[in-house]
């Protein structure tokens, strides 16, 4: 394989991936378990170069986005202020003694006011406003800390994080739902139930959740239903807190595979169409933006 032009690294929390890159053009990828939750300080370049060391032969650059700028990462890569730009300024360059590394990490971007942190999704925001020039509205991105994101004219206006993916889980392995709730399967119309019931009246989620447990034992909600009522009421409880962002906004849903469907669903549900756009093509693309602006430093 010819040598890497630079490398794209998107390093998270439990992850690690990373592209050899020719330009925009992929040509190796590869990836380990080795996040940041499980390395020191001094652990990060031979986890990096135990994946990349085939791919380089003489002085290279690296880009590297997540938990590897946070502060028990790499380097301490420091927040950026919204409203900024997606990409802002202020890259930092990690301390590699491999002589044919020079790596930079993107630092993540906070809000004052209220409080907000994101550290990865910001290139993610910039790979999309680059695949999508003059794109403005609202930019949701499902996971474990779903964001949704207010960007125009090219900057992060404001945001705000819900822990809907970690109270999913979170909820159904240790409370006493655990017991009436399956680890798989999906049931399309108790999803739908959730969301009604969740969007039109938020402030009896506590509730909502315990009628599963109860539903359970004296009536016949299937494992496999509760799962996805489950996954209903949390995401459109969701919704309606988030009203204020996507009321009237163009929405874009930045995720692949079943998460960002669930979410596509919700929002057609209150009629508001929405597109979806590949996670992994988007943070790419915010690499690639990020490294060609390094060249031009």
């Amino acid at each position: 394989m010819a040598r890497a032009e630079w490398i794209a690294i998107d390093w998270g929390t439990s992850n690690l991936r990373v592209w050899a890159m020719q330009g925009a053009t992929v040509l190796n990828a590869a990836s380990s378990d080795r996040g940041m939750g499980r390395l020191d300080r001094d652990g990060f370049e031979p986890a990096l170069v135990d994946l990349i060391g085939d791919w380089i032969d003489g002085p290279t650059m690296a880009v590297a986005c997540g938990m590897v700028g946070s502060r028990q990462g790499w380097v301490e890569a420091p927040y950026a202020t919204v409203p900024c730009a997606a990409l802002p300024e202020g890259m930092v360059r990690a301390p590699a003694a491999d002589p044919r590394l020079t790596v930079w990490v993107i630092p993540g971007l906070r809000q004052m006011s209220p409080a907000d942190v994101m550290r990865g999704e910001e290139t993610q925001i910039a790979g999309f406003l680059a695949l999508n020039p003059g794109w403005d509205g609202v930019i949701c991105l499902p996971g474990t800390h779903t964001k949704w994101v207010h960007v125009s004219a090219g900057e992060v206006i404001s945001f705000q994080t819900f822990m809907t993916g970690e109270l999913f889980s979170v909820i159904g392995t240790q409370t006493v739902l655990r017991h009436s709730i399956s680890a798989d399967g999906w049931d399309e119309a108790a999803y739908g139930q959730g969301l009604d019931d969740s969007f039109s009246r938020p402030e009896r989620l506590a509730a909502r959740l315990f009628s599963l447990r109860a539903e359970a034992l004296v009536s016949t909600l299937s494992p496999t239903a509760a799962r996805a009522r489950l996954s209903g009421l949390l995401i459109g409880s969701e919704l309606a807190a988030a009203k204020p962002y996507w009321l009237g906004q163009q929405v874009a849903v930045i995720g692949a595979g079943t998460v960002a469907g669930l979410y596509i669903k919700a929002l057609a549900a209150q009629h508001v169409p929405a597109i979806q756009a590949d996670g992994e093509r988007a943070t790419l693309a915010g690499l690639t933006a990020a490294w060609r602006k390094l060249k031009e430093i």
